[in-house]
């Protein structure tokens, strides 16, 4: 998952891809060369275009379809500068109304199981959130 700004892009790569072959895929989408794109880690360490994906931990086990492995985008400015690395954190879901809660502890344990299912499966989703 490639994200820049409001930007998300969902892509299909294997460990063993560049990335410099991911910024191709990059440029594909938004017609951006790669020499004006810079790609960052969960830990906003930029990425290397002869290293392969799985040099930077991006496995099919770390990164599945259910839970996809985030990697930041910077582009070139006009004036040959690159912009800082800018994520917007996405939106939460307004709460339920409470016809759809469950009777049961006011749903609260329904919200409860959801809340930490999706911590259990895909941990990662929050690192840039926080």
């Amino acid at each position: 998952m490639i994200r820049r700004k409001k930007l998300t892009i969902f892509t299909d790569a294997k460990d063993t891809t560049t990335v410099l072959e991911l910024k191709k895929m990059i440029e594909g989408i938004l017609k951006v060369p790669p020499p004006s794109q810079m790609l960052f880690n969960k830990d906003s360490q930029l990425m290397e275009d002869e290293k392969t994906l799985a040099e930077y931990a991006l496995t099919s086990v770390t990164a599945r379809a259910q839970c996809p492995a985030p990697i930041g985008l910077a582009l070139r400015k006009e004036n040959g500068e690159f912009e800082a690395l800018d994520l917007t954190p996405y939106s939460s879901p307004p709460d339920l109304p409470d016809v759809m809660k469950s009777q049961e502890a006011n749903g609260q344990e329904q919200v409860k199981y959801w809340h930490s299912f999706w911590e259990t499966i895909c941990p990662v989703i929050n690192l840039w959130e926080q």
